[in-house]
């Protein structure tokens, strides 16, 4: 991945340069398509699988409402497709809109009564210091890059891990989801009927904002805090356990039935 959330701009160039010597190796003519699911990561093989003359179906970020992301936007002219996951998303960028792409639950969704905390791959540490600082016990806490120790030590009560390849399973059984504003987790939430608490982490600065978390917490039925802190945190849970989460068309499959007419 050429650039993470805080990468300066040389490694960035660097990392994007080794990406594309990469992708000129391991985007092979055998492929039938390529689908950018929507990070920076995705246009190094793209753009090699359309100088190779291999259709690319061109995702967008169900969070993006206010701007395009630059990747989808690069992408654009050389996709076949661009799947849009909200009508909304019309005014940004020409594509066909498919519908949000939620996941296919794994598992029956089931309350295990406990609250998870996520913060994805890169962690959320004003979000966790929040939670630390409340009496809360049954949390299940996901610190992605964040050293989980000093919640571990601080709640021993707790079940903290870094990362985790049966992730679908502890959502499964949550009671209600906290995150940051990352598109899969809040689909996948979504997918699973879990109740979601959105919380966007300030440390990030080329991230979809607020504006955007704003329309996909009306779309998710979910509440959106800006302002970090304990009690504010408490209060949003105790809100998200009353809210319904809305039954949304899934997009995946009309996106599937186009890629399959390619």
């Amino acid at each position: 991945m050429p650039r993470e959330p805080k990468t300066p701009l040389l490694p960035f160039a660097v990392g994007l340069a080794k990406s594309f010597l990469e992708s000129i190796e391991k985007v092979s003519t055998q492929f039938d398509v390529v689908v950018s699911t929507g990070s920076n990561f995705c246009i190094p093989p793209a753009t090699i699988a359309w100088i190779k003359g291999i259709p690319v179906v061109n995702i967008e970020d169900c969070g993006r409402f206010v701007k395009p992301s630059k990747t989808a936007l690069l992408l654009r002219p050389l996709s076949t497709i661009t799947a849009l996951q909200w009508e909304e998303q019309r005014s940004l960028l020409k594509g066909v809109v498919t519908g949000p792409l939620f996941p296919k639950p794994k598992l029956k969704p089931w309350n295990g009564g406990y609250i998870l905390v996520t913060g994805g791959t890169y962690g959320h540490r004003p979000l966790f210091d929040a939670l630390a600082n409340t009496n809360l016990r049954n949390i299940v806490l996901q610190t992605g890059k964040v050293n989980p120790k000093p919640y571990m030590e601080k709640h021993p009560e707790w079940r903290v891990f870094t990362l985790t390849d049966k992730f679908h399973e502890i959502l499964a059984g949550a009671e209600l989801i906290v995150t940051h504003f990352g598109s899969s987790t809040i689909l996948e939430a979504v997918a699973y009927q879990k109740p979601l608490v959105i919380v966007p982490n300030p440390e990030w600065t080329r991230t979809t904002g607020v504006e955007d978390a704003k329309y996909t917490a009306r779309k998710v039925n979910a509440i959106l805090i800006s302002e970090i802190n304990s009690e504010i945190l408490l209060d949003a849970i105790n809100e998200a356990r009353k809210r319904k989460v809305p039954k949304l068309p899934n997009g995946s499959e009309k996106l599937a039935e186009l890629i399959i007419n390619l």
